[in-house]
């Protein structure tokens, strides 16, 4: 899967205040409301915080569905989701600021549960009346708070606990200086930001304001208080499951495709898997897959592949062996740019060929083409339910295809994040080998060779390949790495193997963990297990006589 960053881009702000109810009433009538995956629903207002797509991630762990929308929503828009409440999200922004971004005040009158989050508490306050100013010193990591009240969001969690800030400013007096009626009150404080969470309770309004980061791991009870938020404060049963989701975007792709044909690029990943085994649960024979050989592929990819979706589902699949012109391609090139560039090209020329003999076959009843789109990508390309229309990033390899060949997009898996796919996956009964398998770039082998690529250079890497990953699977260190793997360098070793010398290439073992695929940590794999993989690829892999590890 591409890497993507977990916050979404900051929304621009139309105008220096929000709405007024008055100029909302007079606003065109809202866009009709989304098709969601669940009647429980808890829209998240973006303003553009690096944490926003956690927030959801937490609520939707909690048994309820979470969506980001852009912070101007119209309240009548948000109102025709049938919320069963409502967050808004931290920012980078002062509620000051000439261009801030707000909300449309109606939506405080919704009479839905709300949970305003840093900048989202900051930007309440501001609206009732209170005053929000810069900290006497700001606050940015671990801080102590002192529970005042332990109900509602606080509900059997301890007096004091630890939470994780990251703001400027905050709120410094809760009633505005003209009086307000309805006033919040402090459920939790630190020694220098005296309003850590605040409520506001009527017959009307239900809102909670928190300074601190629930949704993150430096939070230790900030799971609980979103759960609390979610069961406690919304009352939502908490019933949503992946297999529901199953058979409800089932139903959804059932009715945009009709009676039409839908074909589907397997790379081997996790993502175009659990895209194609949900559409064949909808369509079943009317779903044609194409899985092309590049000849860059890991060792046993192309048979993994074929007997999971030709043997196991009885899918239609359609391989297309193109290793030769792949290989042909690449003859001499050193650059990993330049690899990409050509790969890409070569596949989508190979893909539209193929394609095009299957709506030949089929007698044009192919309308439709399936992508493995995930949340993330949505949210980075502006999308999202009820943001502008999405400019949706296609997978590297089938960029242009949709406009192409007349292809309708059919993306059932845009509504999840990774680990929910995963999960998704085991619902619809694919192996565990596709289902948790490490992320593989797209131009496969050819960017971890790293020089010119030949055909033997590809069978070593593929063979010391396999050896990490038996030996990290042995070690049941799989599922604790995020990704490893075997690079073949560019350069050559002195070494002695028996009584003789010899000269051969160096192998590096990379292994890293990452909650994003943004930025990564080495891991700490133990030196016996390295040893192992060492030892292993140097008398099984004629031609490597060192393995280093990279760090």
């Amino acid at each position: 899967m591409p890497s993507h960053d977990i916050g979404a881009p900051a929304p621009d702000a139309t105008s220096t205040g929000a709405t007024t109810p008055a100029a909302s009433a007079a606003a065109p009538a809202p866009a009709p409301a989304p098709t969601l995956p669940h009647d429980e629903v808890i829209p998240v207002l973006d303003f553009g915080g690096q944490t926003a797509q956690l927030i959801c991630r937490r609520i939707r762990d909690a048994g309820a569905f979470s969506i980001l929308v852009r912070p101007d929503i119209p309240a009548a828009e948000l109102k025709a989701m049938n919320p069963k409440g409502i967050v808004l999200s931290g920012g980078p922004c002062s509620v000051y600021e000439a261009g801030a971004p707000t909300i449309d005040p109606a939506i405080l009158d919704l009479g839905v549960p709300m949970l305003a989050i840093c900048y989202g508490m900051q930007l309440v306050c501001h609206l009732m009346g209170g005053l929000v100013q810069p900290g006497e010193s700001r606050e940015f990591g671990r801080a102590s708070i002192e529970v005042s009240d332990r109900s509602d969001l606080f509900a059997a969690l301890p007096q004091r606990t630890s939470v994780w800030m990251s703001h400027g400013d905050q709120v410094t007096r809760l009633a505005g200086s003209e009086g307000v009626v309805e006033a919040f009150e402090t459920l939790a404080s630190t020694p220098t930001c005296p309003h850590a969470a605040v409520r506001l309770v009527t017959p009307t309004r239900r809102i909670f304001g928190v300074q601190f980061h629930p949704e993150v791991t430096h939070t230790p009870h900030g799971t609980d208080i979103l759960r609390n938020f979610v069961h406690e404060v919304c009352k939502c049963r908490g019933d949503w499951r992946m297999a529901d989701f199953a058979e409800a975007e089932a139903a959804r792709v059932r009715e945009r495709v009709g009676d039409g044909r839908v074909l589907c690029g397997l790379s081997g990943g996790v993502d175009s898997a659990v895209a194609a085994a949900l559409i064949h649960r909808a369509i079943e024979d009317r779903l044609t897959c194409v899985f092309v050989d590049t000849g860059l592929l890991r060792k046993n990819e192309r048979e993994l592949v074929e007997t999971t979706f030709r043997d196991h589902f009885k899918i239609d699949l359609r391989v297309v062996d193109a290793s030769a012109e792949f290989l042909g391609d690449l003859a001499g090139v050193t650059d990993p740019q330049e690899k990409r560039r050509l790969i890409g090209h070569r596949f989508i020329e190979v893909f539209q060929r193929a394609a095009a003999e299957i709506v030949s076959r089929t007698g044009g009843q192919v309308r439709f083409l399936a992508q493995g789109t995930l949340y993330p990508d949505v949210i980075e390309s502006g999308g999202g339910h009820a943001g502008k229309a999405a400019s949706i990033k296609l997978h590297h390899n089938v960029g242009g295809l949709p406009e192409q060949l007349g292809f309708d997009l059919v993306e059932p898996l845009r509504d999840l994040f990774k680990d929910e796919v995963r999960r998704l996956g085991e619902v619809l009964g694919l192996p565990e080998a596709i289902v948790w398998r490490h992320p593989f770039p797209g131009p496969g082998l050819a960017v971890r060779v790293l020089g010119a690529v030949t055909k033997p250079q590809l069978e070593i890497l593929r063979e010391c390949d396999e050896i990490v990953l038996e030996e990290i699977v042995a070690a049941d260190l799989y599922r604790k790495t995020s990704q490893v793997f075997a690079v073949l360098l560019p350069i050559r070793s002195v070494g002695v193997m028996g009584d003789g010398r010899t000269y051969d290439s160096v192998v590096a073992v990379r292994a890293v963990e990452t909650q994003d695929f943004m930025s990564a940590d080495w891991s700490r794999i133990p030196y016996a297990v390295l040893a192992e993989i060492s030892s292993r690829i140097i008398n099984e892999v004629r031609g490597v006589n060192r393995v280093v590890y990279d760090i």
